[in-house]
Formats: structure tokens, C-alpha cells, sequence
């Protein structure tokens, strides 16, 4: 398989549109559009720019058709998307953590209109172990309430 081939199952795969990658390396739509007819070979700096963009992307299966698509496990930031939900990593999908994250922000909502009306329960048995705060510049930090 040729490397243009394995570029547009990487885009079959990701669900991701010629220009709509372009846009993500920083590469212009027509240099993806002569790649992908096999009017042009990708360029090296191509290549480094799309594994950096995608570091759960394997190298050796870009370069040289070897092994898996994905990587074995994900080794990005914490912030970084997982590949895609038909992955051997057992990772959920990227739209999974937003999704998540969406559902934790509807229910602290929830808990905060049950709590301003006087209604929260906590539910027995249960006891709060540890908060985790996401930031924007990929950091985090843990509460660990009651001194575990």
C-alpha cells in the first residue's frame, strides 16, 4: 500500500475531509489534493507534520505500511484526542470526552439547582474520595477531601 493510500485511510478512518486536514497541519488544501490523486509524493516535512498533529498515528504504519494505524496506547498529553472508536487502544472516541465533560457539567448544574433548593441527598454509603480540575494549558490539580 502506497503512502497516499495509507493518508486517505487515515482520513476514512478519522472521518476528517482533505481540506479539513490541510487546515490542521498548516499545509495548503492543493498540496493534500495533489498528494491524494498521486500527482505528488507527501514531502518529509508532510509527514513530521502530521505525526506531530496526530501523535497517536504509529510512525512505522504512516511510513512503511507496518503494523497498526494507531499506536498501542496513547501517549499524548491528557488533552489530547484519543484516536478514533475503531481502535485497538480501547480508548473511547475524541467526541466521547466532550461528551463526558458535557454530561458533568449538566449535572453539577442539577446539583447546584437541588442544592440552592434544599433537596440534595447524598446517597448512602457513598463518600466523596478525590475532585480533579482540568485547566486550558493541559494542566490539572487533585482535591483529596478528608486526608485519604
Amino acid at each position: 500500500m502506497l503512502l497516499r493510500e495509507r493518508i486517505q485511510d487515515f482520513l476514512k478512518k478519522e472521518n476528517k475531509t482533505s481540506a479539513q486536514l490541510a487546515e490542521e497541519i498548516g499545509v495548503q488544501p492543493s498540496g493534500i489534493s495533489h498528494i491524494l490523486s498521486g500527482r505528488n509524493n507527501p514531502s518529509l516535512d508532510f509527514v513530521i507534520r502530521m505525526l506531530e498533529k496526530y501523535p497517536f498515528l504509529s510512525t512505522e504504519w504512516l511510513l512503511f505500511g507496518r503494523g497498526s494505524m494507531y499506536k498501542g496506547h496513547f501517549a499524548g498529553s491528557l488533552f489530547d484526542e484519543p484516536p478514533g472508536d475503531d481502535d485497538k487502544t480501547g480508548l473511547a472516541p475524541a467526541g466521547a470526552a466532550k461528551q463526558a465533560a458535557d454530561d458533568i457539567r449538566l449535572y453539577d448544574e442539577q446539583d447546584d439547582k437541588a442544592e440552592s433548593e434544599g433537596d440534595r441527598q447524598k446517597p448512602p454509603g457513598k463518600r466523596l474520595r478525590r475532585i480533579v480540575w482540568f485547566y486550558g494549558d493541559n494542566s490539572f490539580e487533585e482535591f483529596f477531601p478528608g486526608g485519604d
